[in-house]
């Protein structure tokens, strides 16, 4: 569980829901019309723009990206040179049994345990990696575009209640409920776009260059796994992945 994206998300909006109970009744902020327009209008609005799969796709893709973390990339980088000690020592078929914390460096695994050569191993696992870079990317666009959709709608709202209050004017009963469609709709629009849509789209973002570089990470390793480098040449080389702190530490010799 990403916990970093669940805190910021509830703390926003325990915050806001806070500032309400705080100011007047929860009641006065509930529009079903406004929510109509902002909430209906958005999606069908983003829909428009997008083909079902993508639309359906980005909302598992943001649910997978906040189930799911990532491995560090230090404790990747030691599965995998104790996954090249053993490939060394009992060949690639002492690997077949082995539990693997990723499913994308377990199909790999099993590409070396079948025999593939390293040419068509990489081959193969970069055509998956291109495949999960473009969901995510797919992923992010469709909130995005509801970052920047939702703002709209709440305008289309404000305006709509604007133009229901001025034509009732006679009425002052009417104006109250027009006045809270035109200032909700407002209010929704940057609620959906600031505390839900935009950061989605950038933690889509951000999981996207992650995965992509973790998963470079383990074609690396498994190419030389099957090349049969030396377990030590293939820590030395991955360590390129780490922050420079962390790399002087790998490239200090044992025991100084």
């Amino acid at each position: 569980m990403d916990f970093a994206t669940l805190i910021g998300l509830v703390g926003a909006s325990l915050l806001i829901a806070s500032a309400v109970i705080l100011g007047t009744s929860p009641l006065v902020f509930i529009n079903p019309a406004s929510l109509l327009i902002v909430v209906g209008g958005t999606m069908l609005v983003v829909l428009a723009k997008f083909s079902f799969a993508q639309f359906l796709g980005a909302f598992k893709a943001a649910a997978r990206a906040f189930k799911f973390k990532l491995p560090e990339t230090q404790a990747s980088i030691e599965e995998l040179v104790d996954i090249a000690n053993v490939a060394r020592k009992e060949g690639v078929l002492g690997l077949e049994d082995r539990e693997i914390s990723s499913p994308f460096l377990g199909q790999g695994i099993q590409m070396l345990v079948d025999g593939q050569d390293g040419k068509t191993i990489k081959e193969l696992l970069n055509k998956e990696r291109l495949m999960t870079l473009d969901h995510n990317r797919s992923g992010a666009k469709v909130f995005t575009a509801m970052a920047d959709v939702a703002p709209a709608m709440g305008m289309i709202g404000t305006l709509i209640g604007l133009v229901q209050m001025l034509s009732n004017m006679e009425d002052p009963k009417s104006i109250g409920p027009a006045m809270a469609v035109a200032l909700l709709t407002t209010l929704y629009g940057a609620m959906i776009a600031t505390m839900i849509a935009t950061p989605i789209a950038d933690k889509l973002s951000l999981r996207m260059t992650e995965e992509a570089r973790m998963q470079s990470l383990y074609i690396d390793a498994l190419v030389a796994i099957q090349e049969g480098t030396n377990p030590r040449i293939i820590e030395q080389m991955l360590s390129s992945y780490l922050p420079p702190k962390e790399r002087e530490k790998v490239a200090e010799p044992e025991g100084a």
